[in-house]
């Protein structure tokens, strides 16, 4: 396990450096840091001297190591919109998007997963069917026309639920947390359904997929010969080998919920990492994109790392294959 941990950090550490070149590449391409910061009457002498600054008068690798190691330390600089370091205004917005894309990927598993199962065991059953075509629903419609319909019947028909913000929040150190407040709740529930009908669509339609090859193995066959009951067989024997691939899509597709939280975001007015990047391409904030680059880069590295983990932790047969050296 030791190994394959360093095998995996080794990994990671190449995927890092190399989105961070690509972020520090935003640097040299997108707009000129020195303009937005200077305006565009500054004097020649105001921008060598503004140059010399920032180290951009320096070579191009010089430069790419100062990046390397700022961002080692969560470092980006300023942002050229707000003029506020980068690295408070993610610290400020990353609780709300983590908070909204952990509530969607729990609610996409629990009511995913269960579903699922009952349509892979009953698959000729009118609530199966209604599953599937819900599933279908799901996945075809755009995340943002999802949002908007919500917000048209339980805000506006209804008036239920509040259709933007974040709500009341309490403050837990310097993490902001809406989970403790009534308010907040209320605010949580339109975009986290939003957010995770599709993901849910589609662990649902893959639980429902692998479960039924899983009960067409010869295990599954041998543990009816041994009289085993139905429910030993389908969630003693067949869930958990079917749970291997949806923990890499639900580790993947966490990831992707605060990656791509963005439409959400904008639908609902969440003020979130999502929001903040929409707001820096249009304003073409280098720093802010740099910085949104790197993180999620990292938080998908992470994912990846705990969910290799966790295979060995359910199937046993990584385990004796790790030992064997294969």
């Amino acid at each position: 396990m030791g190994a394959f941990i360093l095998r995996r950090l080794l990994q990671a550490i190449i995927v890092m450096v190399s989105v961070a070149f690509i972020a520090f590449l935003l640097f040299q391409y997108v707009g000129d840091p020195v303009v937005f910061l200077l305006g565009q009457d500054a004097t020649p002498e105001q921008i060598r001297q503004l140059r010399a600054d920032l180290g951009l008068d320096q070579p191009f690798f010089v430069q790419f190591w100062h990046f390397l190691v700022n961002a080692a330390q969560g470092e980006f600089g300023l942002s050229l919109r707000q003029g506020a370091k980068v690295s408070r205004l993610l610290g400020e917005r990353f609780p709300a998007t983590f908070e909204l894309a952990l509530v969607a990927a729990v609610l996409a598993l629990v009511v995913g997963i269960p579903m699922g199962v009952y349509a892979a065991l009953k698959r000729g059953s009118f609530l199966s069917q209604v599953f599937m075509t819900v599933s279908l629903l799901g996945v075809s419609l755009p995340t943002f026309l999802i949002g908007i319909l919500l917000i048209l019947i339980f805000s506006v028909w209804l008036g239920w639920l509040p259709s933007f913000g974040r709500g009341e929040t309490v403050n837990l150190g310097w993490w902001s947390s809406g989970l403790f407040t009534v308010d907040g709740w209320l605010h949580m529930i339109l975009p986290a359904i939003t957010l995770a009908i599709f993901q849910l669509t589609l662990i649902m339609r893959l639980v429902r997929a692998e479960m039924l090859e899983v009960l067409r193995t010869d295990y599954i066959k041998f543990a009816r010969a041994r009289g085993l009951s139905d429910r030993a067989i389908y969630f003693g024997h067949a869930l958990k080998n079917t749970l291997v691939p949806v923990m890499t899509i639900t580790g993947l597709q966490l990831g992707g919920l605060i990656a791509f939280a963005i439409i959400t975001e904008t639908v609902f007015q969440w003020p979130g990492m999502g929001l903040l990047f929409i707001q820096a391409v249009t304003f073409a904030d280098v720093p802010v994109m740099a910085a949104y680059l790197c993180l999620i880069a990292l938080i998908f590295v992470v994912i990846n790392l705990i969910v290799d983990m966790l295979y060995v932790v359910v199937d046993p047969r990584l385990r004796v294959s790790s030992a064997g050296g294969h």
